[in-house]
This record gives C-alpha cells, structure tokens and sequence, in this order.
C-alpha cells in the first residue's frame, strides 16, 4: 500500500514541478519506466499472492532499473544500443504483461 501511495504522490509531484532530466539521462528514461513498472506490478502480484515483502520490494525495483539502465548502456558503447534496448524492453515486457495475467486471475478468482 505504501508502494502505491508513493507512485501517486510521486506522480503528483512530478506533474506540478515538472524537474528537468539531464541530457545524458534522457535516452535512457523510458528504460527506467519500464523496469520500475515491471518491479511495481510483480509487487503486486506478490500482494495479491500473500507473498508481498517490503525489502524484496525495494532491492528489486532499484535492481531492475539499474541492470536495465546498464544493459542499454553497454549496448550504447558497443554500438548495438537499439538492439539490446527492444531485447530489454521486450523481456520486461513479457514480465509486465505475466504480472497483469495472474493479478487479473486472482481478482476474478476472488
């Protein structure tokens, strides 16, 4: 629940300050989105699944981001940086559309 709360605070504020991203930042921004998607709704399935823990929570939305962030990286500085970026996204991807799958399936389960 507080994972939520910070989102939507976050949102919040985020539309009313409107921060400027740093330049070196910005083709990697949307990565970041996506992994901290993916981190947000495995949350939520693990809630959902009564399996939810605060500290898997926070390892695994910083880890994801990070490791994506890098993967695109390296793939920038070896010249392949489109490439590993639709590997990247596509895997997330898949892992966002699974925890929607078995979130629907337990809120219609009941």
């Amino acid at each position: 629940m507080a994972a939520v709360l910070g989102l939507i605070i976050g949102v919040v504020v985020g539309l009313f300050v409107k921060p400027a991203i740093p330049v070196m930042l910005q083709p990697y921004l949307p990565i970041m989105v996506v992994a901290a998607l993916d981190a947000l709704l495995g949350a939520a399935r693990a809630y959902f699944e009564r399996s939810f823990s605060d500290k898997v929570f926070v390892i695994s939305f910083f880890s994801n981001v990070i490791t994506a962030t890098l993967l695109v990286f390296l793939g920038n500085q070896l010249g392949v940086g489109s490439q590993l970026q639709t590997a990247v996204i596509v895997v997330l991807g898949i892992r966002i559309f699974s925890n929607v799958s078995a979130i629907r399936r337990f809120i219609f389960k009941g």
